[in-house]
């Protein structure tokens, strides 16, 4: 796990999720949404956190989901 996540960065929890009643389920960074999964995608994805037992394992695993979200090669804008 440590050369998933070098900077530690998955430690602050930035991941939260949601399930609504019809088992859609929301994942947030940083408090914004930015993912939406629903039918067969957020089946497999429940089962995939039901089984985990780790917060990090967790973080992961919302972080894999959304796809190619901060590798960490993003520049910060700078006022020049």
């Amino acid at each position: 796990m440590s050369r998933i996540d070098k900077r530690n960065r998955l430690d602050e929890n930035p991941f939260h999720y949601r399930i609504a009643k019809d088992q859609t389920v929301f994942i947030d960074y940083q408090g914004k949404l930015v993912k939406t999964l629903k039918g067969k995608e957020a089946e497999r994805f429940l089962d995939k956190l039901h089984a985990s037992e780790d917060d990090k394992i967790v973080q992961l695993l919302l972080a894999k989901i959304t796809g190619n979200f901060k590798r960490g090669n993003e520049r910060n804008g700078r006022a020049h």
